[in-house]
């Protein structure tokens, strides 16, 4: 009840006078703070639990631009906001107006959901002066109110499971749409995460062999006005309101401690949590757009300003407006809302959307910037998994191996080069040789690793696998936007018949070369990646831009593992990442060069053609070779007596052909054949063997080294002997 609380806010006592922003309970009252440099008076607006009655109490003192008050008997379940006044003076960069409820930024929870209408927005909607104008209507009824929270919860010997980098194998999935239509759950846990944390669901990602999933964002965000009009919604969630709050959604009890006791289930099954972030943009978009919190706060502090006309928003992301991470207490915020997602829920990494937008200083983007250098010192934050999508729309904004050492990014490169390869697009065969040995013309650098590269060939962002070989073109006609958005440069093909076929022939071609791109992906140096359900031909029916589907054409259709075919994929994928842990030498530990001799003839990788013949400068250059062999050799764990050697082949040419295989001749067996997974023996032929169209081959050998007169570990080869040339560096970036 709001009669219970005090009538007017205490000062803050000495001990709590540099307390942590936000709102916390201390067993007796709750401390507030909140941050506005720029605003003439702050106040705290509580609400009683049908969120209609308000008691507005001013913060009673600001210390360098951070209000702060105490509220004896303010307990958790409280619910509030803030009003900030000041001037609106929006070609000053200052919106402030204090009859539109504010969310705090620090929110750790939110009761009720946004409901659209003109009160939110912070001018007259429909006035001729447009922004400039202002409006007086009062917004507290339809914005969302923090909660006073209590963080307590067991986690009982819950550890991370700190698994490799090199080790790891991502799975990038949706709370909602990962579960929605599994059998075997409550109804009401479907696509929360209590279904997260039910152990079929650990049993089916351990029974896969992933490491870790990327959760798409979980942070508390907005269903766009444009798409709610359409009957739509953001069914992704790239459109953050609260940076420290998870969505309402996906609580199917309403309580925080959810989140944890999924963490702590698929913490204990050795599973580690990645969560896709956004902190490069708010859901409060340009000039135009509602006046929710950031804006109302202090708009020319969190958001990125045109220098020459402060009305307007500098848009680097596409989505209306910028964080100003040039700017300390926004830095600071994003540094609190990560290290309160370590803390307080053990997330194991994170994955930055647009991670270039966060490495924007005014002069453009730079690798040594404020947010980085912040990140990559603090102790807590530098031993998580960070992840950049090293990309947006600002100028110069394809940075592809130009992040910090230390993080991880998305390879964007990897994706198209293996896409257009298996297409049989020409000339791939340098590039495809890159992206098999981690792109080390982009990572190498900085004593960088391998695992810098993230590899996938789909990502939630546009087609899935099956559709990749499903449908020449997008179709995204159920977007209501006339199949204008997404992407039309997919590097897809359907062989021979748009969509769904029951033609044996084209349907054989299809699952053959989704094995093939799968097994690129899986030998490849580097951080795999895998979208959810790719591993049992989950389709959306052609469309490459689903981010406003929430139905069944995003989620996962479980059904597909009732079909043959669906369940042999799966199994495949499973067999994939087996053979991964298994050898050392398809995880990439190090960058390989060719520079490093084993034994005579032996050196750590060795490039080859259909005859065993190490390619030369014209072959790599020859635009119609759709064949590659691929030798990688190394020490067996640091046993110098024993050498472990891998062969790769690929044919993505549609006949079979016959590998040679190099000297020396060593006692191969069979890994995997693409064409026929379920195959165990290796069939020789006169020491060669024959490799089906569209597929590839995975052979392997141990050998004594003393058996091949070895060198010194270590050996150098000539600078360059044996290397690939560089594939040429295209700047544009597709999926930015």
């Amino acid at each position: 009840m709001l009669s219970d609380l005090p009538d007017r806010l205490l000062p803050p006592d000495p001990q709590h006078a540099d307390g942590p922003l936000g709102a916390h309970w201390d067993g007796r009252g709750t401390h507030f703070a909140v941050f506005s440099e720029s605003a003439e008076l702050i106040e705290l607006c509580l609400f009683d639990a049908s969120g209609r009655h308000e008691l507005r109490l001013p913060m009673p003192e600001c210390v360098d631009g951070i209000w702060r008050g105490y509220l004896p008997n303010a307990r958790p379940g409280q619910l509030y906001g803030y009003r900030a006044y000041g001037a609106y003076e929006p070609k000053a960069g200052k919106r402030f107006n204090p009859h539109k409820l504010l969310v705090d930024p620090y929110a750790r929870q939110l009761a009720g959901e946004l409901k659209w209408h003109d009160a939110l927005y912070g001018y007259r909607l429909g006035s001729p002066r447009g922004d400039l104008s202002f409006d007086r209507r009062d917004s507290a009824a339809y914005v969302p109110k923090a909660i006073v929270v209590d963080d307590r919860f067991d986690w009982g010997d819950d550890h991370p499971p700190r698994v490799p980098w090199s080790q790891t194998t991502i799975y990038e999935m949706h709370v909602r749409g990962f579960s929605k239509r599994r059998d075997g759950l409550y109804d009401h846990d479907r696509g929360t995460f209590g279904a997260l944390g039910h152990p079929q669901t650990i049993d089916y990602l351990k029974r896969l062999g992933v490491t870790a999933v990327e959760l798409l964002p979980t942070h508390a965000f907005v269903r766009d006005r444009y798409l709610v009009d359409q009957e739509l919604t953001n069914y992704w969630g790239y459109n953050t309101l609260a940076f420290f709050a998870p969505d309402r959604a996906y609580l199917s009890d309403g309580t925080l401690g959810q989140i944890k006791w999924a963490i702590k289930q698929l913490h204990a099954a050795g599973i580690e949590v990645i969560l896709d972030v956004v902190y490069n943009h708010t859901c409060e978009g340009n000039e135009l757009g509602p006046t929710l919190s950031l804006r109302g706060l202090d708009n020319a502090a969190y958001y990125r300003l045109l220098p020459n006309n402060l009305r307007h928003y500098i848009n680097d992301t596409g989505c209306g407006n910028t964080v100003n991470l040039s700017h300390p207490a926004t830095i600071r915020l994003v540094m609190d809302s990560l290290r309160h997602w370590v803390r307080e829920f053990h997330v194991d990494g994170f994955r930055f959307d647009l991670g270039v937008t966060l490495g924007r200083e005014p002069s453009g983007f730079d690798p040594g910037a404020g947010f980085f250098d912040a990140l990559m010192q603090d102790p807590l934050l530098a031993r998580v998994k960070l992840i950049s999508e090293p990309w947006d729309i600002g100028p110069g904004g394809y940075q592809i191996g130009n992040h910090p050492a230390g993080m991880a990014e998305w390879n964007g490169k990897f994706r198209d080069d293996v896409r257009r390869y298996w297409k049989g697009d020409a000339g791939l065969r340098p590039a495809l040789a890159a992206r098999l040995q981690g792109s080390a013309e982009m990572f190498d650098h900085h004593r960088r690793r391998p695992w810098a590269s993230v590899n996938f060939v789909t990502a939630h962002d546009g087609f899935t696998l099956e559709d990749l070989v499903s449908y020449n073109g997008k179709h995204n006609e159920a977007n209501g936007e006339n199949n204008r958005d997404g992407s039309d440069h997919n590097d897809s093909s359907n062989w021979g018949v748009e969509g769904p076929t029951d033609d044996a022939g084209i349907v054989a071609q299809r699952e053959r070369v989704k094995r093939a791109m799968l097994g690129t992906l899986l030998i490849s140096h580097g951080t795999p990646m895998l979208l959810a359900g790719d591993e049992f031909g989950q389709t959306q029916k052609g469309n490459n831009n689903a981010y406003c589907q929430d139905n069944e054409l995003s989620w996962l259709d479980w059904s597909r593992l009732d079909d043959p075919r669906g369940a042999a994929l799966r199994d495949f994928v499973a067999q994939m990442l087996a053979l991964r842990r298994e050898q050392p030498l398809l995880q990439g530990l190090q960058f390989q060069h060719a520079r490093v001799e084993l034994a005579p003839g032996l050196r750590d990788v060795f490039w080859f053609d259909e005859d065993g013949v190490e390619l030369s400068a014209d072959d790599w250059n020859n635009p119609n070779a759709r064949l590659l062999g691929l030798r990688r050799a190394g020490l067996r764990g640091g046993n110098e007596r024993e050498i472990d050697v891998v062969i790769a082949l690929f044919n993505a040419d549609g006949d079979s052909y016959r590998f040679e295989l190099p000297p020396p001749a060593l006692d191969y067996r069979l890994l995997i054949d693409t064409a026929d997974p379920q195959r165990r023996e290796l069939r020789l032929v006169d020491g060669g063997v024959e490799i089906a169209g569209h597929s590839l081959m995975l052979l392997g050998a141990r050998v004594e080294r003393a058996a091949l007169t070895a060198l010194p570990a270590g050996a150098p080869a000539a600078a360059n002997e044996g290397e690939p040339p560089a594939p040429e560096n295209d700047e544009s970036e597709q999926a930015a």
